[in-house]
């Protein structure tokens, strides 16, 4: 269970990308090499909704930092996806400020949605379709929906994960996911939902 009794969200492939981080704390690159191949095309997918084609500086720049301070992390896969989010979001935020521009809209690449092979493919063709959908809408929705649903559905994080990425409650994560995909939804029924 995660933190509010609501179970934890994890991917197919956490205990391999805990297992990796866990290598290469050791120093193993190898496995540091995996765990990037498991954690990037979520991590940019996120960017990419914050900051648009500044997302794979924004990446870089956090993987940087995410290789610097690997030996004080200390978590599972899951827990790993989160950090990362975290990490990245602080960069995100450190170049809009910079920029001192409201966050840039984008649709995804497709190479961006491919995630590493070894995974069933029916789970992941659902997976990518819902989350081309999702990215193809996201500029109708406010910032803090459109970050509460990438962090859930396209990093995969449950709310609680996603309320210390954004440092938010929560309740108020769920709630602005719900109502952010409630909103999509309602684009695809030809009418808005509020």
């Amino acid at each position: 269970m995660g933190q509010g009794g609501e179970p934890r969200r994890t991917r197919p492939y956490d205990g391999e990308l805990g297992a990796a981080v866990t290598r290469a704390q050791a120093g193993d690159e190898a496995a540091f090499a995996v765990a990037y191949r498991l954690v990037q095309p979520g991590l940019l997918g996120y960017l990419r909704g914050i900051v648009g084609e500044e997302a794979e500086d924004v990446a870089a720049d956090a993987w940087l930092e995410i290789a610097r301070d690997l030996g004080r992390f200390r978590g599972d896969g899951a827990g790993f996806r989160g950090w990362t989010a975290t990490i990245a979001r602080h960069r995100a935020l450190d170049l809009m400020r910079r920029q001192k521009v409201r966050p840039r809209q984008s649709v995804l690449e497709q190479d961006v949605l491919d995630l590493p092979g070894g995974h069933d493919t029916a789970e992941q063709a659902l997976e990518t379709l819902s989350t081309e959908r999702a990215l193809a809408l996201l500029d109708v929705l406010p910032r803090d929906q459109r970050e509460a649903v990438l962090l859930r559905v396209v990093v995969g994080l449950d709310a609680p994960a996603a309320g210390r990425v954004l440092g938010k409650r929560p309740g108020a994560v769920r709630t602005a996911a719900y109502r952010g995909l409630k909103r999509l939804a309602g684009q695809f029924g030809g009418g808005e939902a509020g």
